[in-house]
Formats: C-alpha cells, sequence, structure tokens
C-alpha cells in the first residue's frame, strides 16, 4: 500500500508540476503579448507626434508667409517709391546734362587751348 500511496503522491506531483508549468507558460503568453501591446503604442505614439509636428510646422509656416505677406507689401511699397525717386533724379541730371553739356564742353575745351601761363609763387618768391 504504501507503494500505491507513492504512485497517487507521484501522480499529483506530476499533476501540480504540470499546472504549474502551464500556468508558466500561459504568464510567459501574457507577458509577451504585454511586450508586444506596450512596443505597438509607442510606435503609434511615435507616430502620432510626428504627424502633430508636421501639423504644427505647416500652420507656423502659413502663420509666417500671412505675416510676411502682410507687411512685405509696405517695403514694396517703399522700394518702388525708391526706385521711382531715384528715376526722377537721373532724368534731372541727364536733362542738366543735355541743357548745359554743350557749355561745359566749351568751357573745358577754351580752358585747355587758351593757356595763360603764369609763374608759381614760389618760383617767384625763389626767383
Amino acid at each position: 500500500m504504501v507503494s500505491a500511496g507513492l504512485c497517487v503522491a507521484s501522480a499529483q506531483n506530476s499533476a501540480g508540476i504540470q499546472t504549474l508549468l502551464d500556468a508558466e507558460r500561459e504568464a510567459q503568453k501574457i507577458v509577451q503579448q504585454a511586450r508586444e501591446y506596450r512596443t505597438k503604442r509607442i510606435r503609434d505614439a511615435k507616430s502620432e507626434a510626428q504627424k502633430e509636428i508636421e501639423e504644427y510646422r505647416n500652420q507656423k509656416e502659413q502663420e509666417f508667409k500671412k505675416f510676411e505677406a502682410e507687411h512685405s507689401s509696405g517695403y514694396k511699397k517703399a522700394e518702388e517709391d525708391a526706385n521711382k525717386e531715384a528715376e526722377v533724379k537721373l532724368q534731372e541730371i541727364k536733362d542738366a546734362g543735355n541743357s548745359k553739356g554743350a557749355k561745359v564742353v566749351e568751357d573745358l575745351i577754351s580752358a585747355l587751348t587758351d593757356v595763360k601761363p603764369e609763374a608759381s609763387e614760389k618760383i617767384l618768391s625763389q626767383a
């Protein structure tokens, strides 16, 4: 009867060990599923963050373009005004050159051809 008791105890131990092994396998499956879920959530969170960053970047670029368009028109107007003013001044210079250019050329030629030699004061003081 002792051997029958050992067999029953051994069978119970074997069944208990098998139950523990099954529980360990089930726990490993649960842990593996949790790891996979966590990894998936991290990937999803990273993807969502990238989308939010891209949306924010696009929003700020649009705001900047709008701001630039609103404020650069003043610069364009100032630049156009400066260009018009420069054109007016250039035209005034051209007109002055056209109207007085002949007189200036005549005065230059006269100054070059009508030479009146005079001794400098240094030379006169040394003599």
